[in-house]
């Protein structure tokens, strides 16, 4: 029997496009979304970029105006967090005592910074980057020649350190592992952007251990960022940027099975038959890859909620995409296809010197993901060659001149 009433639990990119599929696929029941911030959906890839910049303004963050929630009739609750979800009445219950009815549930929660757990991150000056209220605070602290200390070398962490160079800002960015993006990224990878944001003024410590943030005497804000091995660097803002956790609270809670993340299958049903999930909240297997993965990504957000959507329509849909992200530093794009963690061998495909070159990742032979940078061409037919698991020939595919497309 397919649901009269629909729950979202969640208001960010997969709840938007979710609710945008029930309608256009037909779903006329009673349809509501309850969010926890003060904003309608919206794109979360500019806050480190041009909306901290002040480049963007804050109404084209939204995903959709107010009026589509309205014609479309979606109860859109903001300012409202759902507490406990109780299976067995298939309800939900909000902070403000109300419940909602469900005949199905999608939770898309997303995820929360990983905490830094050490002395002083609650000083004044310290922040974390997820949401457009984080940046705002962040945002009025920034000015040319302030100090700024960005604990974590990934993607946050340097898409924050390009836009405050370019505002003015003195920026270190220290990492605990040995090398930049260390978890998604090749060596190459790595070393190129090291040296583009070094050329850009940015001071780049690799293994380095934060222990402590330090006030001035007297003081509540940040003044000093210690490391273990007892460097000190001064502060005047610190962005911490360790990566993310899936925010499964809520969906471990009512009982469902979570393992880095709510457990769904490839229709995006968890252990509960009345209850979906998507986005980065998710673990999810992948016949691709053959293991489960957990995804934080715009694309497998709008992907697991379209697939989520129709599902719960009754038709039958399998999620199985092949990944792909991005991030923008400078001048430079970078975008990765598939998970290359785990790979036997990588081809570097043409000269970072050039500022345009890709990385190939292959395990037996088989092309499993491709980072690029500047390359357009080479992301747009590797997605094509990923999918079909081609096995390009390896001459050829570290030649630049050779267009990947014709590989293999």
């Amino acid at each position: 029997m397919l649901p009269d009433c629909i729950v979202i639990v969640g208001a960010g990119q997969a709840a938007a496009h979710a609710a945008d599929t029930l309608r256009r696929k037909g779903f006329a029941g009673k349809l509501t979304i309850v969010g926890d911030e003060p904003w309608l959906p919206y794109q979360r890839p500019p806050l480190s970029k041009k909306y901290l910049a002040g480049a963007m303004e804050r109404e084209r963050l939204l995903l959709r105006p107010a009026q589509f929630y309205e014609t479309r009739s979606v109860d859109v609750r903001l300012r409202r967090r759902v507490e406990r979800i109780s299976r067995s009445e298939q309800r939900v219950r909000l902070d403000d005592g109300s419940t909602l009815p469900y005949d199905a549930l999608l939770i898309a929660t997303g995820c929360r910074p990983r905490p830094l757990g050490v002395p002083g991150v609650d000083l004044e000056g310290v922040h974390y980057l997820r949401t457009l209220t984080d940046v705002e605070r962040l945002r009025a602290g920034m000015s040319a020649g302030t100090r700024l200390v960005i604990v974590g070398g990934g993607y946050i962490g340097l898409e924050v350190a390009a836009t405050a160079r370019q505002l003015g800002l003195d920026v270190t960015v220290l990492e605990l592992a040995d090398r930049l993006m260390s978890r998604v990224v090749s060596p190459q990878v790595s070393a190129f952007y090291a040296t583009e944001h070094g050329h850009r003024g940015v001071r780049i410590v690799c293994n380095a251990k934060v222990r402590a943030l330090e006030a001035g005497r007297g003081a509540r804000r940040v003044c000093t960022v210690v490391t273990e091995d007892g460097a000190r660097y001064p502060a005047d803002v610190v962005v911490i940027g360790v990566g993310v956790q899936p925010a499964d609270e809520l969906a471990s809670a009512a009982g469902l099975a979570c393992e880095n993340g709510i457990v769904v299958d490839d229709r995006c049903r968890t252990s509960d038959p009345a209850i979906y999930a998507a986005g980065d909240c998710t673990s999810h297997p992948s016949a691709h890859y053959g293991r489960r993965l957990r995804l934080e990504s715009v694309d497998n957000a709008v992907e697991q909620a379209a697939s989520a959507a129709l599902n719960l329509l009754g038709i039958d849909t399998v999620h199985d995409k092949v990944p792909w992200f991005w991030s923008d530093q400078y001048d430079l794009k970078l975008i990765i296809v598939g998970i290359g963690q785990g790979c036997d061998s990588v081809v570097l495909r043409g000269d970072p010197a050039s500022r345009a070159f890709s990385c190939c990742y292959l395990q037996g032979g088989e092309l499993c993901a491709i980072d690029t940078v500047n390359r357009a061409q080479d992301q747009m037919a590797g997605r094509k060659l990923i999918a079909a698991r081609a096995h390009p020939d390896l001459d050829k595919l570290a030649d630049p001149n050779v267009p990947l497309r014709e590989t293999c």
